[in-house]
């Protein structure tokens, strides 16, 4: 699977900028502002119909127009060509494929399969567990429909749970316990599927991250990822550990009106040689770490769907010391399409460019050059 031809149009700086991409290693050049990372935006747009950085539609537009377009060939088993428009003035989008209106993004998602690796990374190694919920969520929904459908319908379920807890808490009524009680037994249902597969996921894609880091490393750090879940017994005693847990924390639901107990509260947990990564890790091992969990990702996705994911690397050789740039870039060969935003490629000499591979440069949302 490749991106042959890339159309934007108002797409922010991108007022009409037509872009050819190579089959192997692309690289966008160009300063800070001028359009590079947008180029990559809108590749992740036509993957999962949804910007990585802006919070709505709406802010993807150019200042001065009302609408943008973004045209895409994807040369897969056969040609498909994929057309995604959206109107500020009716905040609508439209997402067709092959001529053909797109109703869901779940028809969209894990088609053509991406990867961005970029320096917001930071946030899953450094921040909140929100942030590596959404890691792994993103990952076994690319691979998985069901996961996906399941993790939409538990978030309604936490929806309609919380809006009951408030209201019990504003006033205590039977209807409303035994609402709640349905509710809670859907939460159990729903959270459970999505555990079992958080946890068949961990078990699995540790592997594909100890054998990348092998590599970035040469064997002298052996990481580990563990997911921490309302219960670490066996899976068949993941339904009552889950239902024990929301017993023990009922009075505590009622009095904050919060859900505090399913897989919306989980975490995982990432170790280097057996210490904890948040706690006793230096930046530059949580660079590696960053780095070892996209390209883990690119490979596992490679592996379930059979096809190459689009890999999308923002900026990450500036945040990466020489040695760390000279390993990754070692391995860029063996991908396939790779899309690699730069500020100066003249600087990075480890980066090497082969007859397979191209330079695109980018000046104020326009294409300068190419070679």
């Amino acid at each position: 699977m490749f991106l042959n031809f890339l159309f934007l149009v108002n797409f922010r700086l991108h007022r009409s900028t037509n872009l050819q991409f190579s089959e192997g290693l692309n690289y966008i050049v160009g300063g800070n502002g001028q359009g590079k990372t947008t180029i990559l935006e809108s590749i992740y747009y036509i993957s999962t119909t949804k910007s990585f950085s802006a919070n709505s539609d709406s802010e993807v537009v150019n200042f001065e127009e009302d609408y943008f377009e973004v045209k895409g060939k994807i040369i897969d088993l056969t040609e498909q060509m994929v057309v995604i428009r959206y109107n500020r003035e009716e905040n609508r989008k439209h997402y067709s494929l092959n001529g053909k209106l797109v109703i869901s993004p779940q028809d969209v998602i894990g088609k053509f399969p991406v990867v961005l690796l970029s320096p917001a990374d930071s946030k899953i190694t450094e921040e909140a567990p929100q942030e590596r919920r959404k890691f792994i969520d993103s990952i076994i929904s690319q691979i998985s429909k069901t996961y996906l459908s399941d993790l939409l319908e538990y978030k309604k379920i936490l929806k309609q749970r919380s809006s009951l807890l408030f209201q019990i808490k504003e006033r205590v009524t039977a209807d409303l316990y035994i609402e709640l009680d349905a509710w809670t037994e859907r939460l159990i249902q729903i959270g459970v599927q999505l555990i079992r597969a958080r946890k068949s996921f961990i078990n699995e894609f540790n592997q594909y991250v100890k054998n990348v880091y092998q590599q970035i490393m040469n064997g002298l750090e052996e990481p580990e990822i563990i997911y921490e879940t309302v219960a670490h017994e066996s899976d068949d005693d993941l339904v009552d550990a889950f239902k024990q847990e929301l017993k023990n924390q009922k009075e505590n639901e009622f009095r904050r009106a919060v859900n505090l107990v399913g897989p919306h509260r989980d975490d995982l947990r990432f170790l280097i040689n057996g210490k904890d990564l948040r706690v006793y890790g230096s930046q530059g091992q949580h660079k590696t770490f960053q780095v070892a969990l996209r390209f883990a990702e690119y490979f596992f996705l490679q592996k379930k769907l059979n096809k190459n994911p689009f890999f999308l690397l923002d900026d990450i050789f500036g945040e990466l010391d020489k040695y760390r740039s000279s390993k990754i870039s070692e391995h860029l060969s063996e991908l396939g399409q790779t899309f690699i935003t730069l500020t100066d490629f003249s600087n990075l000499k480890e980066l090497q460019k082969t007859s397979r591979d191209q330079i695109l440069f980018i000046e104020n949302g326009e294409l300068v050059d190419a070679r």
